[in-house]
Protein backbone atom coordinates (compact mmCIF):
# COMPACT_ATOMS: atom_id res chain seq x y z
CA UNK A 1 0.00 0.00 0.00
CA UNK A 2 1.26 3.53 -1.21
CA UNK A 3 1.96 5.85 1.79
CA UNK A 4 -0.77 8.06 -0.52
CA UNK A 5 -3.37 5.10 0.32
CA UNK A 6 -2.69 4.89 3.82
CA UNK A 7 -2.93 8.92 4.37
CA UNK A 8 -6.25 8.76 2.80
CA UNK A 9 -7.56 5.50 3.73
CA UNK A 10 -10.76 6.17 5.33
CA UNK A 11 -13.21 3.37 6.88
CA UNK A 12 -16.26 6.46 6.19
CA UNK A 13 -15.96 5.07 2.40
CA UNK A 14 -16.96 1.92 2.99
CA UNK A 15 -20.10 2.28 4.45
CA UNK A 16 -22.85 1.12 2.00
CA UNK A 17 -24.32 5.29 1.32
CA UNK A 18 -20.33 5.77 0.25
CA UNK A 19 -20.20 2.73 -1.79
CA UNK A 20 -23.87 3.27 -3.34
CA UNK A 21 -23.32 6.82 -3.87
CA UNK A 22 -19.81 5.90 -6.16
CA UNK A 23 -21.69 3.70 -7.98
CA UNK A 24 -24.41 6.24 -8.56
CA UNK A 25 -21.82 8.66 -10.16
CA UNK A 26 -19.87 5.48 -11.73
CA UNK A 27 -23.06 5.22 -14.29
CA UNK A 28 -23.74 8.75 -14.63
CA UNK A 29 -20.19 9.62 -15.67
CA UNK A 30 -20.09 6.36 -17.60
CA UNK A 31 -23.03 7.58 -19.42
CA UNK A 32 -21.57 11.10 -20.03
CA UNK A 33 -18.23 9.38 -20.92
CA UNK A 34 -19.64 7.19 -24.25
CA UNK A 35 -22.42 9.50 -25.03
CA UNK A 36 -21.25 10.99 -28.00
CA UNK A 37 -18.72 8.31 -28.99
CA UNK A 38 -22.19 6.16 -29.04
CA UNK A 39 -24.08 8.72 -31.26
CA UNK A 40 -20.98 8.49 -33.41
CA UNK A 41 -20.46 5.18 -33.94
CA UNK A 42 -24.71 4.50 -34.30
CA UNK A 43 -24.57 7.02 -37.28
CA UNK A 44 -21.83 3.93 -39.13
CA UNK A 45 -24.05 1.04 -37.42
CA UNK A 46 -21.34 0.36 -34.85
CA UNK A 47 -21.13 -0.13 -31.15
CA UNK A 48 -18.95 0.03 -27.96
CA UNK A 49 -17.19 -2.74 -28.99
CA UNK A 50 -16.47 -1.58 -32.35
CA UNK A 51 -14.86 1.53 -30.46
CA UNK A 52 -12.77 -0.18 -27.95
CA UNK A 53 -11.22 -2.67 -31.03
CA UNK A 54 -10.88 0.94 -32.88
CA UNK A 55 -9.20 2.56 -29.69
CA UNK A 56 -6.65 -0.48 -29.13
CA UNK A 57 -5.52 -0.55 -32.34
CA UNK A 58 -4.82 2.83 -32.22
CA UNK A 59 -2.97 2.57 -29.23
CA UNK A 60 -0.68 -0.57 -30.24
CA UNK A 61 -0.65 -0.77 -34.42
CA UNK A 62 0.33 -3.96 -35.57
CA UNK A 63 -1.62 -5.28 -32.45
CA UNK A 64 -2.54 -9.25 -33.10
CA UNK A 65 -5.39 -10.51 -33.23
CA UNK A 66 -4.89 -12.53 -29.91
CA UNK A 67 -3.71 -9.52 -28.09
CA UNK A 68 -6.87 -8.14 -28.88
CA UNK A 69 -8.91 -10.61 -27.79
CA UNK A 70 -7.32 -10.54 -24.77
CA UNK A 71 -7.74 -7.19 -23.88
CA UNK A 72 -11.34 -6.57 -25.22
CA UNK A 73 -12.33 -10.25 -22.83
CA UNK A 74 -14.75 -11.34 -25.93
CA UNK A 75 -15.50 -14.25 -26.98
CA UNK A 76 -13.76 -15.15 -30.34
CA UNK A 77 -16.79 -15.17 -32.39
CA UNK A 78 -17.31 -11.41 -31.31
CA UNK A 79 -14.59 -10.43 -31.87
CA UNK A 80 -14.80 -12.21 -35.45
CA UNK A 81 -17.78 -10.29 -36.02
CA UNK A 82 -16.60 -7.19 -35.00
CA UNK A 83 -13.66 -7.09 -36.95
CA UNK A 84 -15.76 -8.35 -39.72
CA UNK A 85 -17.57 -4.48 -39.65
CA UNK A 86 -14.54 -2.75 -39.46
CA UNK A 87 -12.68 -4.84 -42.03
CA UNK A 88 -15.90 -4.78 -44.62
CA UNK A 89 -16.16 -0.65 -43.65
CA UNK A 90 -12.66 -0.37 -44.53
CA UNK A 91 -11.89 1.07 -40.73
CA UNK A 92 -9.29 -1.77 -40.29
CA UNK A 93 -6.59 -3.71 -42.35
CA UNK A 94 -5.40 -7.10 -40.92
CA UNK A 95 -1.37 -8.75 -42.52
CA UNK A 96 -0.19 -11.66 -41.80
CA UNK A 97 2.95 -11.10 -40.24
CA UNK A 98 6.04 -12.74 -41.95
CA UNK A 99 7.13 -14.72 -39.49
CA UNK A 100 3.95 -16.71 -38.77
CA UNK A 101 1.60 -16.29 -41.54
CA UNK A 102 -1.10 -17.42 -38.77
CA UNK A 103 -0.59 -14.40 -36.38
CA UNK A 104 -2.71 -11.72 -38.00
CA UNK A 105 -1.82 -7.83 -37.52
CA UNK A 106 -4.24 -5.13 -37.24
CA UNK A 107 -3.84 -1.29 -38.29
CA UNK A 108 -6.01 1.09 -38.97
CA UNK A 109 -6.66 2.72 -42.15
CA UNK A 110 -6.91 6.44 -42.72
CA UNK A 111 -10.14 6.41 -42.23
CA UNK A 112 -10.18 4.00 -38.74
CA UNK A 113 -8.00 6.22 -37.62
CA UNK A 114 -9.97 9.58 -38.49
CA UNK A 115 -12.82 8.17 -36.85
CA UNK A 116 -10.67 6.67 -33.86
CA UNK A 117 -9.74 10.36 -33.03
CA UNK A 118 -13.53 11.55 -33.34
CA UNK A 119 -14.36 8.94 -31.14
CA UNK A 120 -11.68 10.07 -28.37
CA UNK A 121 -11.75 13.52 -28.34
CA UNK A 122 -14.63 13.92 -27.18
CA UNK A 123 -13.74 11.77 -24.25
CA UNK A 124 -10.70 13.88 -24.03
CA UNK A 125 -12.56 17.03 -23.57
CA UNK A 126 -14.94 15.35 -21.22
CA UNK A 127 -11.60 14.16 -18.65
CA UNK A 128 -9.79 17.42 -19.10
CA UNK A 129 -12.71 19.47 -18.27
CA UNK A 130 -13.15 16.81 -15.36
CA UNK A 131 -9.46 17.33 -14.51
CA UNK A 132 -9.18 21.00 -14.81
CA UNK A 133 -8.02 22.75 -11.47
CA UNK A 134 -7.44 19.26 -9.43
CA UNK A 135 -3.94 18.57 -7.90
CA UNK A 136 -2.04 16.07 -9.88
CA UNK A 137 -2.30 14.19 -6.63
CA UNK A 138 -5.70 13.64 -6.97
CA UNK A 139 -5.25 12.27 -10.62
CA UNK A 140 -3.13 10.17 -9.39
CA UNK A 141 -5.55 8.69 -7.20
CA UNK A 142 -8.24 8.54 -9.42
CA UNK A 143 -5.94 6.97 -11.32
CA UNK A 144 -5.25 4.55 -8.65
CA UNK A 145 -9.21 3.59 -7.36
CA UNK A 146 -9.62 2.92 -11.38
CA UNK A 147 -6.46 0.44 -11.46
CA UNK A 148 -7.58 -0.89 -7.87
CA UNK A 149 -11.05 -1.81 -9.37
CA UNK A 150 -9.50 -4.36 -12.42
CA UNK A 151 -9.90 -7.73 -11.46
CA UNK A 152 -7.43 -9.07 -14.21
CA UNK A 153 -4.32 -7.54 -12.86
CA UNK A 154 -2.12 -7.77 -16.18
CA UNK A 155 -4.79 -5.34 -17.76
CA UNK A 156 -3.67 -2.75 -15.05
CA UNK A 157 0.23 -3.53 -15.94
CA UNK A 158 -0.48 -2.42 -19.19
CA UNK A 159 -1.93 0.44 -18.18
CA UNK A 160 1.24 1.13 -16.89
CA UNK A 161 3.37 0.68 -19.38
CA UNK A 162 1.18 2.93 -21.89
CA UNK A 163 1.65 4.94 -19.16
CA UNK A 164 5.06 4.98 -19.57
CA UNK A 165 5.38 4.88 -23.10
CA UNK A 166 3.33 7.81 -23.57
CA UNK A 167 5.70 9.87 -21.40
CA UNK A 168 8.43 8.82 -23.40
CA UNK A 169 6.54 9.73 -26.53
CA UNK A 170 5.41 13.17 -25.17
CA UNK A 171 9.02 13.64 -23.91
CA UNK A 172 10.48 13.17 -26.87
CA UNK A 173 7.83 15.31 -28.82
CA UNK A 174 9.04 18.48 -26.39
CA UNK A 175 12.40 17.74 -27.02
CA UNK A 176 12.37 18.44 -31.33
Amino acid sequence: MSEFQRATASPLFLRDAELRRSIELLYFAYRDFVGEADRLLNAQGLGRAHHRALYFIARQEGLHVGALLEILQISKQSLARVLRQLLDQELVRQEAKSSDRRRRQLYLTDSGRDLERQLVAAQKHLLGRAYKGLAPEAIKGFHQVLINMIQDKTQAYRYDAAQKRDTVQEHDATQE
